[in-house]
Parts: structure tokens; sequence; C-alpha cells
């Protein structure tokens, strides 16, 4: 039913958070400026019981808007797949693979998904609202994150691999724009758009998929992945936001993904010496070039991130000096080469 010309609707401005009124013949998701505070305010759209009331983010299969939940009576995040890729059969499984792949764990730290349905040409998915920005905000803002607080993300989203690898299952996108935020601060790891079973064989001709600057060796030269790869991402992640630039930076994509195979990497405490050294040898470890050289296990990943951690701790409140260390003569003698 077309609203009545003329008439009002009135919403809360996600900006400045004022009450204003909006034309009632603007269309489902249509934007225009705030009253108050000038920045573009959506016309609600309702997709059953959700009302959708404001765009958080946009990818390349669909947007995500925060919304109301009617029936529950709580605030939901949705994802609305685009018109033209919902027409798209493969894309459209993919969609729905992804939200298998999330409602299959239970983790606080892997954002929930509570269904993925349709209402006439539209397909959504319905997940746990996290909209306090993400890792890579947080890199963009802080450009480099406190040591303390990468210590804590790594260690919780290290025991969320961990569970999906309980699942059988390989992320293969970690990267700082896929850990989000949730309003009490906990991370949560999003977008499992690529990832897979590790009991599926993987076919050594299809296209890799991947973020170049975190993206594992082995993958890129398809000798194999495994959840090595995703440990690997990972602490490339944990890596950019201690230090506040990528491991491997080039003028190119294609010199990035030689890099991740050829150059050896800068150690953290190396490239920023006030980064505390068992921080840095954790990440180095967790970045081998080889993968038989990396930790051989999430727990013992994440009892070296809790070792780290701890004893960072234990300096700041005893006033000692924190576990830095001037680069050694092998790490100078690396860092001539």
């Amino acid at each position: 039913m077309q609203p009545a010309r003329n008439s009002l609707k009135l919403v809360a401005c996600p900006h400045c958070g004022a009450k204003v009124f909006i034309s009632g013949d603007l269309a489902p998701l249509e934007k225009t400026p705030c009253s108050k505070c000038g920045q573009p305010i959506m016309m609600p759209m309702q997709l059953r019981q959700f009302e959708l009331q404001s765009e958080i983010a946009s990818g390349g299969m669909g947007t995500v808007f925060r919304a109301f939940d009617t029936t529950l009576g709580r605030i939901v995040a949705v994802k609305l797949m685009k018109q033209g890729i919902a027409q798209d059969e493969d894309a459209v499984n993919a969609f729905a693979a992804e939200a298998r792949a999330c409602a299959a764990l239970n983790h606080t730290n892997i954002i929930h998904i509570y269904t993925f349905d349709q209402e006439g040409p539209n397909k959504y998915l319905v997940m746990e609202l996290a909209d306090a920005g993400s890792l890579d905000t947080r890199i963009e803002t802080l450009h480099r994150v406190p040591e303390l607080d990468v210590l804590d993300i790594g260690v919780k989203v290290t025991s969320a691999l961990g569970a999906a690898l309980k699942h059988g299952l390989l992320h293969l996108d970690i990267k700082p724009g896929n850990i989000l935020f949730a309003a009490d601060g906990e991370p949560k790891l999003v977008d499992f758009g690529l990832a897979r079973k590790t009991d599926v064989e993987k076919d050594n001709y299809a296209p890799v998929y991947g973020t170049p600057y975190y993206i594992a060796p082995e993958r890129v030269q398809q000798t194999g992945e495994s959840f090595l790869s995703d440990m690997y991402s990972l602490a490339g992640t944990l890596y950019h936001a201690l230090v506040g630039h990528v491991p491997f930076e080039a003028t190119t994509v294609d010199e990035v993904v030689a890099a991740q195979i050829h150059t050896a990497l800068t150690p953290p405490h190396v490239a920023v010496t006030d980064i505390t050294l068992p921080t840095s040898e954790a990440l180095v470890k967790a970045m081998a070039k080889n993968p038989a050289e990396r930790f051989q296990s999430y727990d013992e990943f994440r009892i070296a991130l809790e070792a780290a951690r701890s004893q960072l701790l234990i300096a700041h409140f005893t006033g000692q000096q924190s576990p830095t260390a001037a680069p050694s003569r092998e790490s100078k003698s690396w860092w001539r080469r």
C-alpha cells in the first residue's frame, strides 16, 4: 500500500539521534538529509517482522542494515542481497552457504546468524548486530592499536577460529575489515563467504580468493591450505594493527603477493621498538613462510598470545620494564640482509 501523498513519517536519525519527520512519499531505503544534522536518513523498509532502519555497510554481495525485530523486540543486523546478484543462482547459493556456515557455529566471538529468508524478490540474512566499528576503522583512526588491545583481540579471534575448525571449517579471508566490534567491545569474526569445509578437497586449478595483504604463502602457491593458512592471516592482521602498516608493503598487488612468498618478515619489535618481544615472537612464528614452522594448533598460538599479554600486564602493574629488547645480533644481521 502506497503512503498518502504529503504524509510524514517520524524516524530517528542514526547520526545525531534526533527524531525528525521525513516525507512519506520516499520509497523504502530512499534517503533524505536530516533536518537537524544534514546527514542522510533512510525511509525504513519492512521485511516480515524486521524493520530496516539505517544502513551500516555495503559490500559486493549486499548491504547490511540496522533493523528492529518487531516480534522479539530486539535490534539486529539484516544483510540484504543486492537485486542484480539475487538473480544469480551461484551467488544465491554462496549467500546461503555463508548463512549455513555461520549458523553451525556457537561462539561469543563469531557473529550469530538468526535466519536466512526471502520475501518477494528480497533475499536476506538476519544476524547479531555488531556496529561499533571494525578493526580496520580502529587502525585508520589510531594508526597503531595499543598492544594490549591487539593481544586481547588475538586471543579471542584465535579461540573463535579454533571453534570453527572443530566444525571442520576454514575462514580463508581473515583481515581487519572482517573483525567487527559489538557495543560491549567484544570482537566478532564475520564474513564466512569464502569459507570451506576441511574435508572438501580443493581444486588446485580453481581461482584463489583472499586479501593479498594477509594471504598465506601456501595459498598463493596453491600447495595446500589448512587452518595454518587462517593462522597466518590472523597474525598478519594483528601485525597491521600493532605496527600501523601491513606486513608487506608494495606498489602493486603482484608485488605484495610475491613478498608473502619471498620477502623475510620484519619482526614487529624491529619495526616499532616499543613492542614487547613475546608479542613480536608470537606473530613472527605464526607468520612463518613454511606452515610446518608455525604453531601447530590454535591452542598453542592462543597460549603464546596470552603469555605475552600476561607479561605486559605484570610489567604495567608492577612498574617493571616491559619485556622489550633491542635488536639482537641475529636481528641486526637479519636487518642488513
